[in-house]
């Protein structure tokens, strides 16, 4: 996946959070043989200072393995969290190159989903991977190969249960994928509907258009429903059917060890191991159900997020720089435009020329296209047909910044991002003097209102 790159720089604690993991799973495996010996030996002999010293034993495995398990929740949480930084920072950097027609297609709100929501799934499903992927797997055949070391024909009840519990595991786990998938894409389409009711909020009121607009999100919120319950049914099936497998395998096995102890092949401390094995199995087996549902999720969520880092610019710039100390000419070219998905040119075969020192007023009734042309000029959009010349040479031509310095656009609806008004004034030159910001504030009529609120 192109996501790895982003974990190199957290290599070693990828490695070392698994590690400590098995350490302690190591220890959990050993914990079944120190009970056996506690009851053959001390219960069975009352031998009381022997069951004290396995006891204390029983202690200190617990305290190492949980600094091994803190251990190893630091370095996975230390991974995960520089991981989806990561991510987040090449996001939004490479969000940052996109133009208008490129989020204008994707869409806004998904992209929203893809930094957030999908970003957090992300994290959390490395963060469960790095601390349960190899040590649940490790403890489940690690608790076979004890039970076989105790007894061949006991732990035979373990190579059976497992291979059938894998089956239902993985075989949940590719049908689920597909499901949360579809469960992002209703999450996508609910963020978008959401956030057109509050941006038009206004015009929806305007024309009386509440109860269509909550028909709409109803239906598409019950559509969303439907798909989180598909997937929800499916893995609701992991813990119940787990649990059934193991419970008939424990069964079986505690009616074969009590045969077995009543003919003297195997004792009771023994049995007492076999049974705390299958359970550590059962423990172990839920946790890898709960893991692989947590993994599909997050699977389903990168490869939404590398997805949109495939998505490439669709505007190429040129190298020419623009250098005028007198102004700019302008010129459309019988130009037309057609945004993505729309049937029909918002500008059609447009010409004119806008001289140095000219000042030029583009006057149009509402969606005529006037922002549109204004787009164009500053290539926010590319013409469909036509060329735009900036000084007698076509706007693909020019370097990014050589457009950026020429052209400056005052937008009808103000934005302002969060920090002070010297921040804001600061955005397009972040080495603006204090003498520079007061100047552009007169220059705009705004110095009243800047020191009214006390910048």
């Amino acid at each position: 996946m192109k996501l790895i790159k982003y974990l190199k720089k957290y290599t070693k604690e990828a490695i070392l959070g698994p590690l400590f993991k098995l350490f302690e799973a190591t220890l959990e495996l050993i914990v079944p043989l120190v009970v056996a010996s506690i009851i053959d030996k001390g219960i069975a002999e009352g031998d009381t200072p022997y069951i004290v010293k396995m006891s204390l034993i029983l202690v200190l495995l617990g305290a190492i393995g949980l600094a091994f398990s803190l251990t190893a929740q630091y370095f996975a949480a230390k991974a995960s969290v520089g991981f989806v930084t990561g991510i987040r920072n090449g996001l939004f950097k490479h969000i940052q190159t996109l133009t208008y027609s490129d989020i204008d297609r994707i869409g806004t709100p998904t992209l929203i989903t893809r930094m957030t929501t999908d970003a957090s799934r992300v994290q959390t499903g490395l963060n469960l991977a790095l601390r349960l992927l190899l040590r649940s797997p490790f403890v489940v055949f690690g608790a076979m190969i004890m039970a076989l070391s105790i007894d061949t024909s006991a732990g035979t009840t373990f190579a059976v249960v497992i291979p059938i519990l894998s089956v239902i595991v993985f075989g949940i786990m590719l049908i689920t994928t597909p499901l949360y998938k579809k469960v992002q894409s209703g999450i996508d389409k609910i963020l978008k509907r959401t956030r057109e009711n509050l941006s038009g909020v206004r015009v929806i009121r305007a024309f009386a258009r509440e109860e269509n607009e909550v028909r709409d999100f109803r239906e598409e919120n019950a559509a969303l429903t439907a798909a989180q319950k598909r997937a929800g049914h499916v893995s609701a099936l992991l813990n119940p059917l787990t649990y059934i497998i193991i419970n008939i395998g424990i069964l079986y096995l505690i009616y074969v060890g009590a045969l077995k102890v009543d003919s003297g092949d195997l004792t009771q401390g023994e049995v007492i191991a076999l049974y705390n094995y299958m359970s550590q199995i059962l423990v172990e087996l839920i946790k890898l159900a709960n893991l692989i549902v947590s993994i599909t999720r997050a699977l389903a969520s990168a490869s939404r997020i590398s997805s949109a880092f495939d998505i490439k610019s669709t505007q190429e710039y040129g190298s020419c720089e623009m250098a005028s100390s007198d102004g700019y000419a302008v010129e459309l070219r019988g130009v037309s435009l057609r945004y993505a998905g729309s049937p029909e040119d918002a500008l059609t075969d447009i010409s004119f020329t806008a001289s140095r020192g000219e000042t030029v007023g583009i006057i149009g009734g509402t969606g005529s296209g006037k922002s549109s042309l204004v787009n164009l000029i500053a290539r926010f959009y590319d013409a469909s047909e036509g060329e735009v010349l900036i000084n007698g040479r076509c706007v693909k031509e020019y370097t990014k910044d050589a457009i950026t310095r020429a052209v400056g656009i005052v937008e009808q609806k103000a934005t302002l991002f969060s920090g002070s008004i010297r921040d804001n004034i600061r955005l397009g030159a972040p080495d603006a003097t204090d003498e520079d910001i007061y100047e552009a504030l007169k220059v705009a009529q705004a110095l009243d209102v800047a020191e009214s609120h006390g910048g």
